[in-house]
């Protein structure tokens, strides 16, 4: 087995601590061991009858005793960079010059009003996203938002591996290339070697609510907090039903030997099996990223498993500079945040609403966001309108839009509120007033931009 000794110098140097280091070794090693962690159909089981959130829990009244044993920690490490953006993509405008990071803050703030408990706010930054978030909560002096000690959780990095020796790669072109995320499976390490998990304990804290930035619908809900107290659980996620657009999204299973629930990733997937992972009528659910903790449990799991929970391993293979496709071939080693699952006795799962999962990936995501499809409440809240029964409209932009700055030039937001689908290629401006009621394709100019006027478009193709 190649040596670790490298590595641990490395990460030592940079500042990174015991735990992030012992759950980097694990990887390598599973790395080294030459692991798959492939999850074959023949081992696994539908995850079926999973309580249904608007059956057990919906419009639970708040409990301020439970609410002051809670956490918010919001996932903050992006940087939109597929989007254009240069800085953490939860300074992304919303409506009005809000920020995702502003609805984040109101949503605390509001149940903090609301019933008078001390709701914390957690972010995980990453060392790219830190001092854009730090900067942009000062805005909120005096509120607890404002101080780093008060507010962030750092995320570790990790060394990217030569591919060729399995040693730290050395890039003198750019040094900070040499690094990587480690996923968002980095929660258990950062929380424990950051002395958050401790800190959390002794004030208190029980419960940890654990999201995307980017998903606007993920909001600590008081009565999903009853439930998951009342259940006793150590874990549980918030899934939801799968659709044909989410056929080559990993998907929830019962591991037949055990029982335990686990997550499998098309990663994880032998091809052989490839048909029964995007059949999603057996296989129905889909994490959302959104997961219950109990810190005390939390604890008590990784004390048995040597401070390190064993997430299963995922083995990107890039090159050192993503942008030179001849610069040295690497790998990044993962573990996503929901593996954890497996790890835990007595996990569970419960389906939510699709409301509940909204997460900006696309210009197309933020255009929609940004229309009458979706309410924006003063309490920080973003849902679908009443009228959309749930059911987001599909918008699809084309090269033209791929970047936040290039949404500027379609002028006024159309309203989406009837929108099944909408479709543009090539460069459009809306005037006031467009509206679209089903499935709507444009296609614009090539050179310069179409003039759409005002109107209501309705399941229709057109060429401007």
């Amino acid at each position: 087995m190649a040596s670790f000794e490298a590595f641990d110098q490395k990460m030592r140097a940079a500042g990174m601590g015991d735990a992030a280091i012992r759950a980097f070794r694990r990887n390598y090693d599973a790395l080294c061991r030459n692991e798959t962690g492939l999850i074959a159909e023949d081992d696994i089981a539908p995850a079926e009858g999973l309580p249904d959130f608007s059956v057990v829990a919906a419009g639970a009244p708040a409990d301020a005793a439970l609410l002051a044993q809670a956490v918010v920690i919001k996932l903050n490490g992006g940087l939109g960079t597929s989007m254009g953006l240069q800085g953490p993509k939860s300074l992304l405008p919303v409506r009005d010059g809000v920020t995702f990071l502003d609805l984040m803050v109101r949503q605390v703030q509001s149940l903090r009003e609301s019933t008078g408990a001390p709701v914390r706010l957690l972010l995980m930054n990453s060392f790219s996203t830190s001092e854009g978030t730090l900067s942009h909560l000062q805005r909120y002096q005096g509120d607890g938002f404002s101080e780093a000690s008060e507010v962030e959780l750092l995320q570790n990095q990790i060394p990217k591996i030569d591919a060729t020796s399995l040693q730290p790669v050395e890039w003198a072109a750019s040094p900070d290339l040499e690094w990587c995320p480690p996923g968002h499976g980095d929660l258990f390490p950062a929380l424990v070697g950051s002395g958050w998990l401790d800190r959390l304990l002794a004030e208190g804290v029980k419960y940890a609510f654990v999201s995307n930035s980017d998903n606007l619908g993920a909001v600590l809900d008081p009565s999903l907090l009853r439930y998951f107290a009342e259940s006793g659980a150590p874990f549980l996620m918030e899934v939801t039903r799968r659709t044909a657009a989410d056929r080559k999204g990993g998907h929830l299973a019962r591991r037949k030997s055990d029982g335990r629930l686990l997550l499998r990733e098309v990663a994880q997937c032998p091809d052989a099996d490839l048909d029964a992972f995007q059949n999603i009528d057996r296989h129905q659910y889909f994490n959302t990223n959104s997961l219950w903790l109990r810190l005390d449990l939390l604890k008590e799991q990784l004390a048995a498993d040597d401070g390190v929970l064993p997430l299963p391993m995922i083995r990107n293979r890039k090159t050192v500079d993503p942008r030179d496709k001849n610069s040295p071939a690497v790998l990044q080693l993962e573990v996503a945040m929901g593996a954890a699952i497996e790890c835990f006795e007595g996990s569970a799962a419960i389906e939510v609403p699709r409301s509940r999962f909204a997460p900006v990936k696309t210009t197309g995501d933020l255009f929609s966001l940004r229309s009458d499809a979706y309410e924006v409440l003063e309490d920080g809240q973003v849902r679908l309108a009443p009228e959309r029964q749930g059911v987001p409209p599909v918008v699809s932009l084309g090269d033209s839009y791929k970047l936040v700055d290039q949404l500027d030039e379609l002028g006024a937001v159309p309203g989406l509120l009837e929108s099944k689908a909408l479709s543009i290629e090539g460069r459009v401006t809306f005037e006031p007033g467009v509206a679209f009621a089903g499935g709507v394709s444009l296609q614009g100019g090539s050179d310069a931009p179409k003039v759409l006027n005002a109107g209501r478009y309705a399941d229709t193709s057109l060429v401007l």
